[in-house]
């Protein structure tokens, strides 16, 4: 299995991320499933979704709160 890292990101509605990957693809990620686990509980604030940014390696929010870039990559949507 390939790892891929994300190199941008956009908030989108819905608690969804708009995702350009290391090898030019561009995904939906949909944060809502995770957000019942109290380690991202806090992105249910919409504030604090859009405060979504690149970390070196992956997307990362205030508070520390980042997910694995494979999680991101494998349980994404490709873009139509």
């Amino acid at each position: 299995m390939n790892s891929y890292y994300p190199i941008e990101v956009k908030p989108l509605e819905q608690y969804r991320l708009l995702i350009t990957f290391d090898n030019k693809e561009r995904r939906i990620f949909d944060v809502e499933p995770y957000l019942i686990d109290s380690f991202f509980a806090p992105l249910r604030n919409p504030t604090i979704f859009r405060t979504a940014r690149i970390n070196p390696i992956t997307v990362e929010w205030v508070g520390g709160i980042d997910m694995c870039p494979d999680e991101l990559y494998y349980n994404s949507k490709p873009v139509e």
